[in-house]
């Protein structure tokens, strides 16, 4: 437990530095604790099995700051800056789970569907217009019409929803709850909200959390990441592309 406390630690305070000092100063220190996760996992012979997964898993958590810091800002629709960003992660989700050792049920990777997915999907809409009135993003869509619309609402669901969901509520959370029990929905829960603090928003922080531990809960109770992907999807579609254009 204290191994992943001061793991915590160090994100947030990679975070913090990202955030508010100097995104470079931020990226090395998520640099460092990508190298300190893979070399602790790789010779600390002491850890249980279930706690040396859980560091190695960690190691996802600087990728996808550093993946989303590398990537040039300007020049492309923002769009497809997601989809650059999150091919690669979603790639290096799919290598953990095969050195990590799990089946990709394991990680929620199936289609076992239920009403209880539906309804954990259907949720999306609401956790959209509830975060849209806590940030007030820009639109990404001019007129909302299905020409403008598919394309960056397919990429929130195949690739930002999917791949975040792939990497903390699959890969993460099955790591983390291996090591400590329910508990380990709560830790992964905090760890995507701290990546949530570049929105400059604590009000935001403190939802993304609750949303967080929702979905962990739906992982957990399914044994599947489709109503989460479904979910995540919709939120981010209703967030930047149709909440924006009415208000």
């Amino acid at each position: 437990m204290k191994i992943a406390i001061i793991y915590l630690l160090a994100i947030v305070g990679a975070e913090a530095v990202t955030i508010f000092v100097q995104p470079l100063a931020g990226m090395a220190l998520y640099i460092g604790i990508l190298v300190a996760a893979i070399v602790h996992s790789a010779y600390s012979r002491a850890l249980p099995n279930n706690q040396r997964q859980l560091v190695l898993s960690l190691v996802l958590v600087p990728l996808v700051r550093i993946v989303s810091l590398s990537i040039p800002l300007t020049g492309l629709p923002q769009e497809w800056l997601f989809l650059l960003i999150y091919t690669p992660l979603i790639a290096a989700a799919i290598v953990a789970v095969r050195v990590l050792g799990y089946k990709v049920s394991d990680v929620g990777l199936n289609f076992r569907f239920s009403p209880v997915q539906l309804a954990v999907a259907s949720t999306g809409f609401g956790f959209g217009v509830a975060e849209y009135f806590i940030l007030k993003p820009q639109a990404m869509a001019t007129q909302l019409s299905a020409q403008e619309i598919w394309l960056p609402a397919l990429i929130f669901l195949l690739f930002v929803g999917f791949g975040e969901e792939l990497i903390f509520r699959g890969v993460l959370q099955r790591a983390a709850v291996d090591a400590f029990g329910r508990w380990g929905i709560v830790y992964i829960g905090f760890i995507f909200a701290i990546l949530h603090m570049g929105f400059l928003s604590w009000v935001d922080v403190i939802f993304v959390f609750a949303v967080a531990l929702f979905f962990g809960w739906g992982v957990k109770k399914t044994g599947s990441l489709i109503g989460v992907t479904l979910s995540h999807g919709i939120t981010n579609t209703i967030l930047y592309l149709i909440m924006p254009l009415f208000f």
